[in-house]
């Protein structure tokens, strides 16, 4: 009996997680199965309406907007196959990457890197390069072995490095514009222990160490608190154990209390009284203490992100990130401009996806945030300008004002990508305005 769910011409719109981005779908469709989906793209090629899939809506783009039909991968969750043989995990794509990692850990087995949230589902998350940081270990896509792909004339493709090879090196980030993502095979190992130091440091330390940093460590990241001279570092590498996980009332006051619970209210402060920012982020910056701890993976890697903001990502020559980020730092101090959050550093090794923001070279991402409901342009706009003055990408899935013109210069295989793209979606069945910007039509 077929479970699908179709809501036509639904009175409520649906909103992304950060709450700037709306859409008014003529019809939602949740699907059973790989069959039911098929069924619901060749329908609404029937229908004239244009065809998006969305996860849990934690782009800041309009990447899964629609005005046509709107796939929801509600039933399309959960683990088809782990074969220990070749240490892969087959899984459908509206899964969360929470379930997904919570149950390779009850397996014995884990991803080698994420990223530091994991609300999103795992097509949502690799089909806009979601990453984490690494020095050898890359984004979320780059850990795929295969997926299964519903094109525009409703043909069902599995595609790997044997199979629909062309297809395969660009769809792992295929932003939803080569189809539908139906399931996801990821490269697994056994799970493992990451040692995590984290450390307060000065802007100047840092940043005048950032190489040694990075080269010493599997995995370090920053975040310099904006009107201060102060950062936060995170260091992460494997450990031989024992397990030692955050002491329950110590995690709490870091990880909820701190995290989430002061910095919310300070958010709130500084949105209503910018002045008062500058004095909030050197007690926030300060607040912070050093702890190590250790234990699985996902538990180090990841953190709960209750506080809701808006981001920009870019991602630039490694090489060029220290520069990038003092220019960052003057233009905030020459401004008028009062940022409450955070701003963070990651690194990524060189991948070999097309539309991959490590495409091709060694990456580093430089992250700015602010406070949902603040006015935010003023500040990504110029923050955009010096990203774009280092040939700085920007992550598919957060903010950014570049077209199809600027991502030509930047990404040598674009020509690669659109070609693809008219080759399986000829009649745009899976456009909408983010795509017809970021990628022509």
């Amino acid at each position: 009996m077929s479970r699908t769910s179709v809501t036509s011409g639904s009175s409520s719109p649906w909103r992304n997680w950060a709450g700037n981005v709306t859409a008014r779908p003529v019809r939602e469709v949740s699907p059973a199965s790989t069959e039911e989906l098929v069924d619901a793209v060749r329908r609404a090629a029937e229908d004239g309406l244009k065809v998006k899939a969305v996860g849990t809506g934690h782009s800041f783009t309009a990447a899964a907007a629609t005005d046509g039909v709107l796939i929801r991968p509600d039933l399309l969750t959960g683990i088809r196959e782990i074969d220990r043989r070749a240490m892969t995990v087959t899984v459908e794509a509206g899964t969360p990457l929470k379930r997904l990692n919570t149950a390779l850990a009850r397996e014995g087995l884990s991803l080698a890197n994420m990223g530091d949230i994991m609300d999103q589902t795992v097509a949502g998350a690799t089909s806009t390069g979601t990453h984490g940081t690494g020095r050898d270990s890359a984004s979320i896509a780059a850990q795929i072995k295969a997926l299964e792909l519903v094109t525009a004339d409703g043909s069902v493709l599995t595609c790997s490095e044997k199979e629909n090879q062309e297809i395969f090196a660009a769809a792992r980030i295929g932003l939803g514009a080569l189809g539908v993502v139906t399931a996801i095979t990821f490269t697994v190992e056994p799970v493992f222990l990451l040692t995590a130091r984290e450390e307060p440091m000065t802007f100047d330390k840092v940043t005048a160490e950032f190489d040694a940093l990075f080269a010493e460590n599997e995995h370090f990241e920053f975040y310099w608190f904006p009107h201060t001279g102060n950062c936060n570092t995170k260091r992460n590498n494997r450990s031989a154990g024992p397990a030692a996980p955050p002491g329950q009332i110590g995690g709490w006051i870091e990880d909820e209390l701190l995290s989430n619970g002061v910095f919310q209210l300070a958010c709130s402060v500084g949105r209503a009284v910018p002045a008062t920012i500058p004095a909030i982020a050197r007690i926030s910056s300060r607040a912070l203490s050093a702890r190590t701890y250790t234990d699985i993976p996902y538990k180090v890697f990841t953190s709960p992100r209750r506080v809701r903001f808006v981001e920009m990502e870019y991602a630039l020559p490694r090489e060029a990130a220290v520069g990038a980020l003092r220019e960052v730092r003057a233009m905030i101090e020459r401004s008028p401009l009062r940022v409450s959050f955070p701003v963070e550093v990651r690194t990524a090794p060189a991948d070999d996806i097309a539309l991959s923001t490590a495409s091709g070279r060694e990456s580093a991402y430089i992250a700015v945030h602010l406070y949902r409901g603040t006015p935010y342009q003023s500040y990504f706009t110029a923050v955009e300008r010096l990203m774009t003055a280092h040939g700085g990408r920007p992550h598919w899935g957060k903010v950014h004002t570049r077209d199809a013109a600027y991502f030509s210069e930047v990404y040598p295989r674009f020509g690669e990508f659109t070609a693809l793209r008219e080759r399986l979606d000829p009649e745009r069945l899976f456009a909408n305005d983010y795509l017809r910007r970021v990628l022509g039509d």
